[in-house]
């Protein structure tokens, strides 16, 4: 029986015993694909990401009422939008849109509004309920603690999400007390894995150069380098948002408009891009285009159609994808929260049932037994206290140790450190290699104790992974503790 089953069945006669509604959310909650939020500081870009990951022209980019509003999206059969205000009702909105974006009539103030929930036929959207928080850091304080509360899982409610993205410009002391407090869960100790950093507009941050995105690059490492960052969000992953929207939605007619650019003599188009207010001063179309692609965006395409690298819309639409960096945010995403999603979902269910049963209750005693038998919330607690430096060991002891309890994935391969296409017979000669070494660090007795402790985890993943094997030979996709 896995994990999640195990909660489900503690979630089912909690909610027989008591009815209590919170814990009947909890059950439905953990049917339900991963939520996922996406926070950061004001004009981050976190709607033009929310676009670029599904794909869609969907979230409104300007300032407006909604952008105040924590807003879920969600699949569903056909595209509906409902409020659920603060005395707990919920009506229907109508809405219209403009350019693809949704253009939502509120009719109140965002302060009475809890959430919007956005439903929309969307395969992108069956893995992971993407939700788009307002900016903290806001003019408006209000507006940031509406972030705040729905993101924080202490006080009389646990976190509604499960995981976050969190966008970073430019490092913030608040980008720090933001991630924080998004780990200052006390009950489950909270989790690095369920936070990924996006160094969002990479392309401005390299100066909206050719070269923007191997800069971004180099910026991004230097984040994730520092301790106090790694600790709290030790992915971080540049992307220029807009470019992964335009190339998920780029039309014929803006092909021809870059096209028609790109025919231009090299020195007119040199002299047209080289500033922002000089390409949009050249007539609407391209005004549209730079508010579309950015100007990065526009340099990138022009460039590419120049050299001959793409000849068609298609052909530009896949290589700006793959220019923005949103394939490798996507890569992420399914590294550190898809493989992750029934641990995760399992970990926010047990918080509610903390808070909602009586200590020592039979089902608090359950709760408690099911926490402490699932290696799977060992290795979170365990990866947690490696990366805020409480595990003593060596450099390469805790690098190895990170690895192997899926810091940088669940999967065995990465697990242990090997290529995506290692065969069966090498992934079990490096586990027992690994399970060799670990276990004589468990038992030195030179070992420190908390080293011991952490050590003799490792060894029980290593002894996972070396059961996984099926009927044909070849390892599943990841342990099943």
């Amino acid at each position: 029986m896995t994990l999640l089953d195990q909660v489900r069945g503690l979630l089912d006669r909690a909610v027989a015993e008591t009815g209590h509604p919170r814990l009947v959310a909890a059950r439905r909650r953990v049917d339900e694909p991963l939520r996922v939020a996406i926070a950061g500081r004001v004009k981050a870009g976190k709607s033009t990401l929310l676009n670029a990951l599904v794909g869609e022209e969907l979230a409104p980019t300007d300032a407006g009422e909604c952008t105040k509003v924590v807003t879920w999206y969600a699949d569903g059969p056909a595209y509906a939008v409902t409020a659920h205000l603060g005395d707990g009702s919920a009506e229907a909105l109508p809405f219209t849109r403009r350019d693809g974006a949704l253009q939502i009539a509120l009719g109140r103030g965002a302060e009475e509004v809890e959430r919007l929930e956005v439903r929309l036929p969307s395969g992108r959207l069956r893995r992971h309920t993407l939700i788009d928080t307002p900016g903290i850091a806001s003019l408006s304080a209000d507006v940031s603690l509406r972030t705040m509360a729905f993101l924080d899982a202490e006080g009389e409610r646990a976190a509604q999400t499960d995981a976050v993205l969190y966008l970073l410009r430019h490092m913030h002391g608040s980008d720090v007390r933001f991630l924080e407090s998004f780990h200052a869960d006390g009950v489950t100790e909270g989790t690095p894995v369920n936070a990924v950093g996006v160094l969002s507009r990479a392309d401005e941050i390299g100066g909206c150069r050719l070269d923007a995105m191997t800069a971004a690059a180099r910026i991004a490492g230097r984040y994730a380098a520092d301790e106090r960052l790694r600790r709290l969000c030790p992915v971080i992953v540049p992307v220029a948002g807009l470019l992964g929207a335009a190339g998920a939605t780029l039309r014929e007619d803006e092909f021809r408009e870059l096209a028609g650019v790109a025919a231009l003599p090299m020195d007119e188009v040199v002299e047209l891009l080289l500033t922002a207010d000089r390409f949009a001063g050249s007539g609407a179309a391209r005004r549209r285009l730079l508010d579309r692609l950015g100007l990065f965006g526009v340099r990138v395409s022009v460039r590419l159609l120049k050299d001959g690298a793409v000849t068609d819309a298609p052909g530009l639409a896949a290589a700006l994808t793959e220019q923005s960096g949103i394939g490798r945010l996507r890569e992420v995403l399914t590294a550190q929260f898809a493989g992750r999603a029934e641990v995760l979902k399992a970990r926010s269910a047990l918080a509610v049932l903390d808070e909602c049963v009586a200590p020592g209750s039979r089902a608090a005693v359950e709760a408690e037994r099911v926490r402490a038998g699932a290696h799977e919330l060992v290795e979170l607690r365990l990866l947690r206290q490696v990366r805020s430096g409480r595990v003593p060991g060596k450099d390469g002891q805790l690098t190895e140790m990170d690895r192997l309890i899926g810091g940088l994935g669940i999967e065995p391969y990465a697990r242990l450190g090997l290529a995506a296409d290692a065969s069966a017979d090498q992934i079990a000669e490096a586990a027992r290699a690994a399970l060799s070494r670990w276990q004589r660090i468990a038992e030195h007795p030179l070992s420190a104790r908390d080293l011991r402790t952490a050590a003799r985890a490792v060894t029980r993943t290593c002894e996972g992974l070396l059961t996984l094997r099926t009927s044909t030979g070849e390892p599943p996709a990841a342990p099943a503790w």
